[in-house]
């Protein structure tokens, strides 16, 4: 997608490859991880994005976007993350 369809405070959630990933604007930085919770596996698009983290909609475990790690419960597990990277203008998540 493209950089500017993407501003801060955003998120996106798409499919690459087959896996749902949701890439995130926080503080002008670009973040994708997995858009389905570790915990119940529902979708994280709907949830509040913080600094550095999102928390999931349905039962408000939140995980870092950097890592991927459960901050809280009733999250135990991580959630996937993916290296991204800005080409020309364009988001690009490599997965």
């Amino acid at each position: 997608m493209k950089l500017a369809d993407l501003p801060a405070g955003s998120k996106k959630a798409v499919e690459i490859n087959g896996k749902c990933v949701l890439v995130c604007n926080v503080n002008s930085k670009l973040f994708a991880i997995s858009n389905i919770c570790s915990h119940n596996e529902k979708p994280l698009e709907r949830g509040r994005l913080g600094n550095g983290w999102i928390a999931c909609p349905t039962h408000g475990a939140r995980f870092d976007l950097a890592t991927g790690a459960a901050l809280n419960l009733p999250a135990k597990l991580p959630v996937a993350t993916f290296e991204v990277r800005t080409t020309d203008e364009w988001i690009e998540v490599l997965v």
